[in-house]
């Protein structure tokens, strides 16, 4: 069993890393702008989804995959960039859905939201490799399950991680209620949202950095 210190230093490390504004925060701050705060939230919701997925993966030893094929990391980083640009293009050719007197049917489904977010999260190699970089320093295999070990902490991540971005969320969704509730606003922050995932798109295809 892990021990309290090895998992209150792993909790200071991951608030600090929560706290650092990255691709999920920006993505989450960009969905409650433009669609409320229960978009946020589900939006954060599905990244949480995927980020969990990826330590279900690392549990697995499947991670060291793309250390042993190189190929493998830059087919995954092309299809999540992919991926993106295909939402950023949904986000502009959706014209008015966000906007408050949209009909229910034009806005976008929490489920299609929660999709979206899982797969942006899914699709990204780097947060595998950011658990793969991270976890092994606070792992120790004379105290158990390796695994179960790797899931207690993926599970202290992001527990951090969506207290943290509960607060950009409501913050961000605060822009959207006191703006003036017309379409204006609206049409800005369905822009907004699309440059978001245009600029992770870019991101992935042009930082190289592993």
């Amino acid at each position: 069993m892990m021990d309290i210190q090895t998992l209150l230093l792993f909790s200071a490390a991951s608030f600090a890393l929560c706290v650092t504004p990255g691709p999920d925060m920006i993505l989450v701050a960009a969905r409650s702008a433009a669609q409320g705060r229960m978009a946020g939230l589900i939006t954060q919701a599905g990244v949480t989804a995927g980020s969990l997925f990826h330590a279900i993966i690392l549990a697995l030893g499947l991670s060291q995959l793309f250390l042993a094929v190189p190929y493998a990391y830059d087919i995954v980083r092309y299809l999540g960039a992919a991926y993106l640009l295909y939402l950023a293009w949904q986000v502009f050719r959706a014209h008015d859905s966000f906007a408050p007197r949209s009909t229910p049917s034009k806005r976008l489904s929490l489920y299609a939201i929660f999709r979206q977010g899982f797969f942006s999260n899914l699709l990204n190699p780097k947060v595998a490799l950011f658990y793969l970089a991270l976890f092994p320093q606070f792992l120790d295999p004379e105290k158990g399950s390796v695994a179960l070990q790797i899931m207690v902490l993926a599970i202290i991540l992001q527990v951090i991680d969506f207290a943290v971005h509960a607060v950009v969320i409501w913050l961000a969704g605060g822009v959207r209620s006191l703006s003036a509730n017309g379409r204006v606003f609206s049409r800005w922050s369905r822009y907004f949202l699309g440059l978001v995932f245009g600029g992770l798109a870019a991101r992935l295809v042009f930082d190289s950095e592993r």
